[in-house]
């Protein structure tokens, strides 16, 4: 992006996003089991309606944002969160505290539509720019279980609620302050206006166009779904994992956070190179290779501890984090700028919905059978995903139809 500190504040934006979706994970797994008298199992159907109100509202916050203005929808991310988290902190039950996740999840649903349609506005460093934003959405992740379980110990776990909202209410100021001029205008991106000249496209080259567009947002989709179950399934479960299979490395609450904030900071910067390969040689290649990846990862953590289990850890983290930015770079490349945070919440909402049902699946499995069925379905998933993104052509269609050159006169 040209304006480097609008890209800031929408990095930031990113690592808020997934800090607050993920405080509950770490809280539940080391606190509320104890403090609340109820099992890990119990206790993680609370996150659902969260997660629920994540997908559900990122359709009208793009569509919002489209027709109103980007810039006013980050505005009430920002201060929305914020406020939604200092009043979770209060909950004093399970019902109360899956209330509060839902207002954080509603707001939480603005970033992905609208911070991603900002950023993904074409440009040859397109696939860098996502991959940077990426980066810092997972350093939230990762900053989840250090900051909560460091917070546990410390202090309690409602500061891990309050401070975090506390920083987003002030952030969210400075960010009306600095872009209060373009509220009320529609966005100047939102403008699609055509090539004056520009030849028609031929019913022939039309319809090979459109073949393809429908073919590529299938496998989009399909992708975004099993790769958003790899996701959550990971990054969701991490702390609880970390808690069981390193006894050896990990013997407290910060001890666990900082290990999984390690893995996932690590981690993160594969998107870093994921980005570069896509400006450099497109998605088809780079996803097939981050399939691999994964496959392998998966294939190897079953019934591992201590190191052993930590190194491997990381190796599927890299492909989970590594996957991130490859289908948000085939949107940017191929939607109409003024449709692009719309279709961006459409490809958020598949996303979520996969996640709330990812997160009472987390609870079964574990309790069923423990957390090695878990790793094998996630291979599993992402052999699907392998078979699905080979089938991708090696260039992507563009937004338009291509045209016809004129005829000569």
């Amino acid at each position: 992006m040209e304006d480097r500190k609008h890209f800031f504040f929408l990095n930031v934006g990113h690592f808020l996003d997934h800090l607050f979706m993920l405080i509950f994970a770490t809280v539940a797994a080391l606190v509320l089991a104890r403090e609340w008298g109820l099992s890990y199992a119990e206790l993680i159907p609370y996150a659902t309606p969260g997660l629920v109100a994540f997908g559900l509202f990122s359709l009208p916050a793009g569509w919002l944002a489209d027709r109103w203005s980007r810039e006013g929808m980050m505005v009430v991310f920002f201060i929305g969160i914020g406020l939604a988290a200092i009043a979770t902190g209060q909950a004093q039950n399970p019902v109360q505290i899956a209330a509060g996740l839902f207002v954080v999840g509603m707001f939480a649903a603005i970033y992905h539509p609208v911070g991603l349609a900002m950023i993904a506005r074409g440009g040859k460093s397109m696939g860098f720019d996502i991959a940077v934003n990426g980066v810092w959405g997972n350093m939230g992740v990762g900053c989840a279980a250090l900051l909560t379980g460091f917070l546990i110990d410390q202090t309690g776990w409602r500061t891990a609620f309050w401070l975090p909202g506390a920083i987003s209410v002030v952030i969210g100021l400075a960010y009306l302050v600095s872009y209060r001029d373009r509220l009320p205008l529609k966005n100047a991106a939102s403008a699609s206006v055509a090539a004056p000249g520009a030849a028609a496209p031929s019913a022939a080259s039309n319809a090979e166009w459109r073949a393809m567009l429908i073919r590529v947002t299938m496998i989009i989709f399909f992708t975004t779904a099993v790769s958003s179950m790899i996701f959550q399934g990971t990054t969701f479960a991490l702390p609880k994992i970390f808690e069981e299979r390193l006894v050896g490395i990990a013997g407290t609450a910060t001890m666990v956070g900082w290990l999984a904030f390690i893995v996932f900071a690590v981690a993160s910067f594969a998107q870093i190179v994921v980005g570069k390969m896509l400006d450099a040689h497109g998605p088809r290649t780079v996803f097939a290779v981050v399939a691999v990846i994964q496959i392998v990862f998966f294939m190897l953590m079953p019934a591992l501890t201590n190191w052993t289990a930590l190194a491997v850890a990381l190796g599927f983290m890299l492909g989970t984090f590594g996957q991130i930015p490859i289908n948000d770079y085939m949107i940017g490349k191929m939607a109409k700028s003024e449709l692009r945070a719309s279709i961006y919440g459409t490809r958020f909402v598949i996303s979520f919905a996969v996640w709330a049902v990812v997160v009472p699946m987390i609870a079964w499995i574990h309790h069923t059978w423990g957390f090695d069925a878990l790793f094998y379905i996630l291979a599993a998933a992402a052999l699907a995903i392998l078979a699905a993104v080979v089938t991708l052509p090696r260039e992507l269609p563009s937004a338009e139809p291509p045209a016809q050159p004129a005829a000569a006169e």
